[in-house]
């Protein structure tokens, strides 16, 4: 394989959630270095020597929380 591609999002309770897409591979980090370490780690613990991917993108889906006119949050 020559490349996987994992999903990012902001974690709920802090830090951020990795998913592989097309695959069955999930990580969470509490910062973004130790995301990609996390993520890295996975990968190699998912696949055997001759599958590792060579490439491994982080595509990012960060969403700023603003305050809505009522004083909640949206999202």
């Amino acid at each position: 394989m020559r490349e996987i591609i994992f999903e990012v999002t902001e974690a709920p309770e802090g830090g951020y959630d990795a998913r592989a897409l097309g695959h069955s591979v999930f990580t969470q980090g509490d910062d973004w270095d130790d995301l990609k370490d996390m993520v890295r780690d996975a990968v190699l613990c998912h696949f055997d020597d001759r599958e590792t991917p060579r490439v491994i993108r982080l595509l990012a889906k960060l969403f700023e929380r603003r305050k809505s006119p009522e004083g909640g949050r949206e999202a």
